[in-house]
């Protein structure tokens, strides 16, 4: 049953049904900025906060950057409906074995299993975010999923489809169409990191021929638990072999990391029709007003790539 549309909204359906075949994989951006996810491959059960926000594990530890696969497959049925002119639900229904293939994941009964472990993760990780207004604050808890289901085969045991009703904060960045593209190689990276340097680059790159970001602000945003010395080393083998899809990495003295887009022409610079670069001076009083979290290339990357960097 579909609801009329209002207000010139979507239309909403009651559920959807995810029978896109071939849609491109697409991530929403709130997630791909912040470190929600964890890039253990062991049950992680710490609690995170930064900035206004926390996230709590559930028993069975935080949804993992693996985990989001999920996710990122409902965004990218959900993003193709929509773009065809379909009407969208907040719940989802999807067969396990399209799942798998979309993913990446083994058919067999070995790949089946792991996706009800993922789906209790998603679940049961929490969102805690703060917001004060005119000395009024407000506090709001969600999960990245809200509710699941698992429909089996009696005899053989295997899963046939599941259920999945998303965060209305997810939905809502879908509705708003606030999401990027990825390459379809991401679902081949299998080390948590690559994954996570690759939304980041994906992000913050965007359609600019390369971005800049200091290795300390890097680790931070990649939400990695190593200590520095090591990630460094993690960048420079992920560099060296390759990886990620779509851009090159490379340190450079002062423990910067350059960002190269090689997917697209560089654009226009300052002179040719592009906006000026920031002098010194400038970088300096961004640095004072942001520090700690935000790095001032990826302020200035973000700027540049303002709208230009949304794929619908």
């Amino acid at each position: 049953m579909v609801q009329a549309s209002l207000s010139g909204r979507p239309a909403q359906a009651e559920l959807f049904l995810c029978d896109i075949f071939d849609a491109l994989p697409k991530d929403d951006m709130a997630s791909m900025e912040h470190p929600i996810f964890s890039l253990s491959t062991g049950p992680d059960r710490r609690v995170l906060r930064y900035d206004h926000r926390g996230i709590t594990p559930s028993i069975e530890g935080l949804a993992t950057i693996h985990d989001k696969d999920i996710l990122i497959y409902c965004i990218s049925q959900l993003m193709a409906a929509l773009n065809a002119g379909r009407a969208v639900s907040r719940t989802v229904q999807l067969t396990a074995h399209d799942l798998l293939l979309a993913i990446n994941r083994e058919t067999s009964g070995d790949g089946y299993r792991p996706l009800r472990e993922a789906l209790e993760r998603l679940a049961g990780t929490r969102i805690v975010t703060t917001i004060e207004t005119g000395g009024v604050e407000t506090t709001t808890g969600f999960g990245l999923v809200e509710s699941w289901q698992i429909v089996r085969r009696k005899r053989a045991g295997r899963m046939v489809s599941a259920q999945v009703t998303l965060s209305e904060w997810l939905y809502r960045a879908v509705l708003a169409k606030s999401v990027l593209t990825l390459s379809r190689e991401y679902f081949r990276l299998r080390k948590p990191l690559e994954r996570r340097v690759y939304e980041l680059a994906r992000k913050h790159c965007g359609r600019q021929a390369e971005w800049t970001i200091s290795l300390p602000v890097l680790l931070t945003k990649s939400g990695s638990t190593s200590p520095l010395r090591v990630f460094r080393k993690m960048i420079r083998d992920i560099a060296a072999a390759g990886n990620p899809p779509d851009y090159a990495l490379k340190l450079e003295p002062g423990d910067l990391v350059r960002v190269k887009n090689y997917t697209r022409p560089p654009r226009a610079t300052a002179g040719q029709g592009g906006l000026p670069s920031p002098t010194p001076e400038v970088l300096e009083t961004a640095r004072a007003a942001a520090p700690g979290w935000w790095d001032v290339y990826a302020l200035e990357a973000d700027w540049r790539a303002s709208g230009d960097d949304r794929a619908a």
